[in-house]
């Protein structure tokens, strides 16, 4: 008979509906198998035939059919279990057999409700369609629609093939702080907090470039970080505040190097998150077993309909460079640096349309902060970005080592913030007191683990990568009750 109880501490699950597969599937129509099983998982369907009745219930493996009859459970007993409703989460005690209809089942004994599901659940063939639903409600979008699942098992994949492939190559996963009392790394706007016992004001860490770089410092030669970082800015299909990041770093290299490292990388990635290098997408496929295409942003502006400046540039004839950012529809900011006008230049006319996997070779200075300057474009620094499927994956540089050209470039963020441009970076002393004792030169990466599994997974948003993206609050009042 179905056991009355209120939320029972525990359940001793002895068999999955993979395991009674495993063990029985080949009994033949009316076979019993003598094997006594406990069972637990969500009702999912509940369906009464007079003198019998099934429910299907679903664990992490798969479903089991539960078989009622009148003869093992009596009258009372048929009742009970018809009671169960659709969402319930039950557990069941009984003999595995094969119905007469060749169902493979679990005759059961007795029954338990476990947690009562206390909210209508949605159509169980339509799923969670609403897609505010789905993001607000993971839960009920991961009970209801198989394929969200997909998601979290492709992120496991990937952290754990990011982790085999770097350690692989000697480099050893640290990590540092979140809380920090300088918001640098990165061009990006911070979320700032405040401390009461210290009385000072600390930042969600933008990225953790410059405590991995002091690491370099110390002597740790290869390192990395799989980590959480925050960005006080937009949300969209390709930004939220709060997203996973790689970031690793290898002494005695330059960005030459890291980039082959980060396409190695990728491949890694995708063959063991999809299976393989294809990957289906809008423009057709795109195989990453192919080289990945390296260019000039100079280049890549002209040959994606853009116009060509870069005889304007190496000139410094930045009124020509504006000129050409008006004409591709840009609006401008008067406040903006040459540089900052070419990357929204790039940004306009080249970035989305960069499908296939592209290294965009060369950065403005005045937006790039970090890099070493660049050996043969003047006014631009290593700093390489991996463009695929029209988003930026990954920043790439020969990172900066001089502590006097790096007290410059602060120096001119300093300015640019003092000039209202909140996303400029903040000079960080501390980090100029380690370069003062010698960084040796390196190359470094910042890897968008959701991005490159938005990208390999074929989804619209991050957020269908991200189970619980930040949304704004809804206005609701509806306490948890009967």
């Amino acid at each position: 008979m179905t056991e009355s109880s209120s939320y029972p501490y525990s359940f001793d699950r002895t068999a999955l509906a993979v395991d009674i597969q495993t063990r029985h599937g080949s009994l033949e129509p009316g076979g019993e198998s003598g094997d006594v099983v406990h069972v637990a998982g969500r009702v999912r369907t509940v369906r009464t035939h007079g003198k019998v009745a099934f429910a299907d219930v679903e664990d992490p493996s798969g479903r089991v059919q539960l078989f009622a009859t009148i003869g093992v459970l009596g009258e009372d007993g048929m009742a009970s279990f018809a009671e169960l409703s659709v969402g319930d989460i039950v557990g069941a005690e009984g003999e595995v057999v094969m119905t007469r209809r060749g169902e493979l089942s679990v005759k059961i004994t007795s029954t338990v409700i476990l947690a009562p599901c206390r909210r209508s659940m949605p159509d169980s063939w339509h799923g969670v369609s609403d897609i505010e639903v789905r993001y607000r409600q993971r839960y009920l979008d991961l009970i209801v629609n198989p394929e969200t699942r997909v998601a979290i098992d492709a992120r496991a994949k990937a952290n754990a093939a990011i982790r085999s492939f770097l350690e692989a190559r000697g480099f050893i996963e640290v990590e540092t702080p979140l809380l920090q009392p300088v918001a640098g790394g990165a061009v990006a706007r911070p979320f700032v907090t405040h401390h009461n016992a210290l009385d000072i004001d600390l930042y969600l860490r933008i990225a953790p470039e410059l405590y991995l770089k002091r690491l370099l410092v110390g002597g740790i030669e290869k390192v990395y970080e799989l980590n959480r970082s925050f960005r006080n800015e937009g949300v969209s299909t390709q930004h939220t505040p709060e997203f996973t990041m790689l970031e690793a770093y290898e002494a005695y290299v330059d960005y030459h190097h890291t980039m082959s490292l980060v396409e190695e990388l990728v491949r890694a990635v995708a063959t063991e998150v999809t299976g393989g290098t294809s990957i289906e997408t809008s423009e057709g496929p795109i195989d990453l077993a192919e080289p990945f295409a390296r260019v000039t942003m100079f280049e890549a502006i002209a040959s994606n309909g853009g116009p060509d400046v870069s005889d304007a540039w190496s000139s410094g004839d930045h009124d020509e460079v504006r000129a050409a950012a008006t004409g591709a529809g840009v609006k401008l900011d008067p406040k903006w640096s040459p540089g900052k006008v070419l990357m929204e230049l790039f940004e306009a006319v080249a970035e989305k349309k960069l499908v296939r996997p592209t290294f965009v070779c060369g950065m403005p200075k005045d937006v790039s902060p970090l890099a070493k300057d660049h050996r043969a474009i003047d006014g631009f620094t290593e700093h390489a970005d991996l463009i695929i499927g029209g988003m930026e994956i990954a920043p790439i540089y020969s990172e900066l080592n001089d502590p006097d050209e790096q007290r410059r470039r602060f120096e001119a963020q300093m300015k640019a913030r003092a000039a209202g441009d909140d996303e400029a970076a903040m000079a960080d002393e501390d980090f100029l007191e380690a370069l003062a004792y010698g960084m040796p030169p390196a190359g470094g990466f910042g890897l968008g683990v959701d991005r490159l599994l938005r990208f390999l997974l074929g989804v619209g948003s991050l957020r269908d990568v991200i189970l619980f993206p930040i949304l704004k609050p809804e206005q609701k009042d509806s306490p948890v009750s009967d």
